[in-house]
């Protein structure tokens, strides 16, 4: 079924305001809720779960420093609106079939907050998972200006949550980031890209089985997957009218597998200001930015002289990546669309900066640990790939276990042939670099053999990161300072499809 592109206009994500604020506190209650909505208008209504009400979630904005308090509230339905497979851990029989738990995406916060996949909750808390401590959870916001988000992330069923609908922004921003003078107010839009399918009825459609099904399994996880669809903002090939001036916008690539190299159809720079973890010491006009699932850019356009003029805004990236087949340029490698249609409001007096502030960079000299994780596939008792962090389980014991106060350095040797977006929760990291080397002598002798030079990162990866990309047939090297807290949090793959099936692990931070 082939959609029309550019018939909607993008939707701009509302701002949640608190339940109650005060000069110490601020709190907010967020319902999680089963809907309907119009996400094409050549589509029926399509049945969604979401924060308050919406697919996307309304975007949580907050200031560096503010004490945050957040009752996230469970009021879905008791059956899945998804297929459920309950061989995948955490997701047997003897649990419920709905549950769900948030998790601030590059959020540095008490590990009891943090939305560990096993501290889940059901409706009304009625069940609760074995590490479930608090109903109302508290972000302390000790971070710099930055692009986050929400998501669910409950052990089992995180990528039929999220691709469900819960999925949000949470924006951190400080005095700092104001005095930039960056384009504000109605010119900074956030942007959430999805991918779906969709069924003749409007309907969600998410595999049953892999390609090869599997006979025992009524249900069974799939490797990956892969939409034909791509959604900005709850919206399937949206356009937005712009004036001829600059605009900020934030990129968040919230698909479960899919990974966007994104330009822009009129070849026009873009002007890349911040990743992950804030903003960059230094813009940088980029052609292309590439996009892994949960990684976030912060990218100025700038319409200036271009009235009257219609920009696509393009993906190119293989899916799967790196491997996989090239998008079709007539579907999913079509983002969204900008008119430059409206009339200039006022005169344009934001200003792309030239210099954003220091990034000091951490040296390898300062890191009194060195990890070598390797990134595994093997096959399960069904025939079907699984991948796994370091070789091991989910529920193996803890091998992770960084000083508080200590700064490390993780070899993520990549064995397996798809690219792994590796996040770590509560700290950013600075890439270093990435080196070819022979995986088959590696699987032989457990040696590593560099058989290239060592890469930098890409420019627009110079930034605070929380997630990488780590390439088949290269070890990635990432630097992190573990500095603000202690306790248990987990690293896992941001596939969504490898993290649900055992491609995460816990670490413990220690005093």
């Amino acid at each position: 079924m082939i959609l029309s592109k550019f018939v909607d206009e993008l939707p701009i994500l509302p701002v949640l305001k608190p339940r109650w604020k005060d000069s110490c506190h601020t709190y907010y209650e967020v319902n999680m809720t089963e809907f309907k909505q119009s996400l094409h208008s050549e589509l029926n209504d399509t049945t969604v779960w979401g924060y308050e009400g919406s697919y996307p979630g309304p975007t949580i904005e907050v200031e560096s420093g503010e004490k945050v308090f957040i009752k996230w509230i469970n009021n879905l339905p008791a059956k899945h609106l998804l297929p459920v497979d309950y061989t995948v851990h955490g997701a047997h029989l003897d649990v419920p079939e709905v549950r769900t738990v948030v998790h601030v995406h590059g959020a540095s916060v008490e590990p009891e907050s943090d939305g560990y996949p096993e501290a889940w909750f059901t409706k009304g808390f009625e069940q609760v998972g074995p590490y479930f401590t608090k109903k109302v959870y508290r972000y302390d916001n000790y971070m710099r200006a930055c692009t986050l988000w929400y998501h669910d992330h409950a052990l089992g069923i995180t990528r039929l949550n999220v691709y469900a609908g819960l999925a949000g922004y949470f924006l951190v921003r400080d005095q700092q980031e104001r005095l930039l003078n960056l384009p504000c107010g109605q010119y900074e839009i956030p942007l959430i890209i999805q991918d779906k399918s969709f069924n003749e009825d409007g309907s969600l459609y998410y595999p049953r089985q892999p390609d090869k099904p599997v006979p025992e399994l009524e249900t069974s996880v799939i490797p990956e997957f892969i939409g034909d669809t791509i959604l900005v903002n709850g919206k399937v090939w949206p356009y937005l009218k712009v004036e001829p001036r600059k605009y900020r916008f934030r990129l968040l690539n919230a698909s479960n597998t899919r990974f966007y190299r994104i330009k822009l159809d009129s070849g026009q720079l873009i002007y890349q200001i911040g990743t992950d973890g804030g903003l960059m010491e230094y813009p940088i006009g980029v052609k292309e930015i590439m996009l892994a699932p949960s990684e976030r850019a912060d990218v100025i356009i700038d319409f200036t002289n271009l009235e009257g003029k219609n920009i696509i805004m393009t993906n190119d990236a293989p899916a799967p990546f790196p491997s996989g087949v090239a998008p079709n340029p007539n579907t999913v490698g079509t983002l969204m669309q900008f008119r430059v249609t409206l009339p200039l409001s006022s005169i344009d007096t934001s200003v792309i900066p030239s210099y954003m502030g220091p990034l000091p960079k951490l040296r390898e000299q300062s890191a009194s640990k060195i990890r070598y994780l390797t990134l595994d596939d093997i096959t399960d008792q069904y025939g079907r790939e699984f991948m796994l962090l370091d070789g091991k389980r989910w529920d193996a014991p803890i091998t992770e276990n960084p000083k508080l106060g200590s700064t490390e350095i993780w070899h993520l040797i990549n064995l397996t042939t798809d690219t792994h977006p590796i996040h770590v929760h509560l700290i950013d990291f600075q890439i270093l670099d990435r080196r070819a080397f022979d995986v088959e002598r590696f699987k032989k002798e457990r040696v590593i053999h560099y058989t290239g030079p060592s890469i930098p990162p890409e420019p627009f990866e110079r930034g605070l990161k929380d997630t990488v990309r780590a390439n088949p047939n290269q070890v990635t090297r990432i630097i992190m300072n573990f500095d603000s807290y202690t306790g248990l949090y987990v690293w896992h793959c941001h596939i969504l499809e490898h993290e649900d099936y055992e491609m995460m692990r816990p670490f413990v931070v220690i005093r």
